[in-house]
């Protein structure tokens, strides 16, 4: 039997934690699923999948990093007795063609559409906070930040933002069915721009360059990641360098009744914060 319960995933990640104390603070009886967590939840072992679905009306789906699973989840999520299900994608997602980018997310998204149940799908732009929570801190605090992304411009949206998307979604029945929104901030900015902000912000002399899309991949590489992993980070610049994902939205405001915050407020947020002080 379903419950009122709110299943979250990826409860420990960037928009997991974000939309998990939303719910809990707006009192949605919720349950926080990773692998960390007390209810284990993991993509790879689907022996954990059933003990999280148990009891739940809705679930909000941070798909894997790799196409299929969420082929498989979706039966396992309607035989527990899940109604609705909102998806985590990417920012123009039909529009990547045949970039080897998002295959994973695209393949959710085909899972998600196919199924029976009451879903909706989330399309934000890069987060704002990739800047000081992932990968472009470390450079940016060493004082040059080395991209492929040149003259075209990026919508970038506060993670904020898209976690009061996802509560507001979660918590209308009915409301979203069916519906695909493009979550974007209120203007598009270069990369070059972006660290401009970030540098005066917070005093600290940074630079950007642009590099190469395969010199990307081989510092990707040197980093650490594994050679298919820096290729699929590549292949996110190469698609947006095509200019088709550069527009903005009015989705964020049609979905939560207010405008997106912008780059600028995010920036004073965060150098206040001290995140890029060394």
């Amino acid at each position: 039997m379903s419950t009122n319960t709110t299943l979250v995933l990826g409860a420990t990640g960037k928009t997991g934690r974000r939309v998990a104390a939303r719910l809990r603070l707006r009192g949605t009886p919720t349950r926080t699923a990773s692998r960390s967590s007390d209810t284990r939840f993991d993509w790879t072992a689907p022996e954990t999948w059933d003990a999280a679905l148990r009891g739940i009306d809705t679930v909000y789906v941070v798909p894997p990093g790799v196409p299929g699973p969420v082929h498989d989840f979706i039966p396992r999520a309607e035989a527990a007795g899940v109604r609705r299900l909102v998806l985590l994608s990417g920012h123009g997602a039909d529009t990547w063609g045949d970039s080897t980018f998002g295959l994973d997310m695209r393949s959710a998204e085909d899972a998600v559409r196919a199924s029976a149940l009451e879903w909706t799908v989330l399309r934000p732009s890069n987060f704002n906070q990739n800047f000081d929570e992932d990968v472009f801190h470390a450079p940016l605090l060493a004082g040059r930040l080395a991209l492929p992304a040149g003259t075209v411009p990026e919508p970038f949206i506060d993670l904020e933002d898209v976690a009061d998307a996802v509560v507001t979604v979660l918590t209308e029945p009915g409301k979203h069915a069916g519906k695909t929104y493009e979550l974007t901030g209120p203007r598009s900015i270069t990369f070059s721009e972006a660290v401009e902000l970030i540098s005066r912000a917070s005093g600290l002399p940074i630079d950007y360059e642009q590099i190469s899309p395969a010199a990307y991949t081989a510092t990707l590489v040197e980093a650490g990641l594994a050679e298919a992993d820096a290729g699929h980070v590549t292949a996110m610049f190469v698609l947006m360098e095509r200019g088709l994902l550069a527009s903005t939205t009015d989705d964020l405001a049609a979905v939560v009744g207010r405008p997106p915050r912008t780059f600028e407020d995010y920036v004073v947020r965060t150098a206040a914060a001290g995140a890029w002080t060394r």
